[in-house]
């Protein structure tokens, strides 16, 4: 009965979706809006075909510099997790650190890496590491907390090795955790490649968002916005997949 009450949620979104486009389509062709003030879904698509080539590069640009931040980012956020949770004298040090990393914005991070390291892919993936570390980190720490310790003592005792407690107790415990703060980086991970290609970028959907409104081509830059989102929410649903066939006893996932 759940299954088909998602089934039925995702129908209305799109039903809703479907009448919003149509009515934004209504709404400009009745009112003649001019092509350079904001185009129709038509005139969107349209776009999106005559300059798919162009888009395609830019695309694979953007995807590659947040698929390896977000992978370097899991990498890096699952050992620090794992080390506070073990050592209270590192999480008393890192974590407000953590904190603060986040109090920084993006556009202002951006512009600084770009002077250190010019305008590579390099300065990209960093900033797109530096913003999916702290969900990720946050929210394995906080699912490692969460361990049953009644159930760490037993193994104790029963003389289980550290390892074999993190496999059968830790881990599967704390894989709720992971996958929500996952779905949360990885829709950050294409924001924070784009807004760092915006600062400068020889290729990527930020730095021809930037040219596309230079040049006035505003249906070229609502279907830049359209791969954008489209992309996001592919890795978010695709985690969200994956997250259902690594924990099938998770009814939330």
């Amino acid at each position: 009965m759940k299954k088909w009450g998602n089934i039925g949620d995702n129908i209305l979104s799109i039903i809703f979706m479907i009448f919003c486009i149509t009515l934004w389509e209504i709404a400009i062709r009745f009112d003649q809006v001019p092509n350079y003030i904001l185009p129709s879904p038509s005139e969107i698509i349209k776009a999106l075909n005559k300059h798919k080539v162009i888009l395609w590069e830019h695309t694979q640009t953007t995807l590659f510099e947040a698929v390896v931040g977000l992978l370097i980012a899991i990498i890096f956020a699952v050992f620090i997790a794992l080390m506070m949770n073990r050592y209270p004298l590192i999480k008393k040090m890192i974590y407000p650190i953590l904190v603060v990393s986040q109090t920084i914005p993006t556009i202002v991070l951006a512009p600084i890496l770009m002077v250190l390291l010019g305008f590579g892919v390099l300065p990209k993936v960093i900033v797109v590491i530096i913003i999916c570390f702290f969900p990720i980190s946050v929210s394995v720490t906080e699912g490692l907390a969460t361990v049953d310790k009644d159930l760490v003592d037993l193994l104790k005792a029963m003389k289980a090795t550290p390892w074999q407690i993190f496999i059968k107790v830790e881990l599967p415990a704390t894989l709720p955790a992971f996958f929500s703060g996952l779905k949360i980086s990885a829709t950050y991970s294409i924001m924070g490649a784009v807004i760092a290609e915006w600062i400068g970028a020889k290729s990527g959907l930020g730095i021809y968002l930037t040219r596309a409104m230079s040049s006035h081509l505003i249906d070229a830059m609502f279907a830049d916005v359209l791969i954008i989102v489209v992309i996001s929410v592919g890795l978010f649903q695709l985690i969200h997949l994956l997250g259902q066939k690594i924990m099938p006893w998770n009814k939330e996932n």
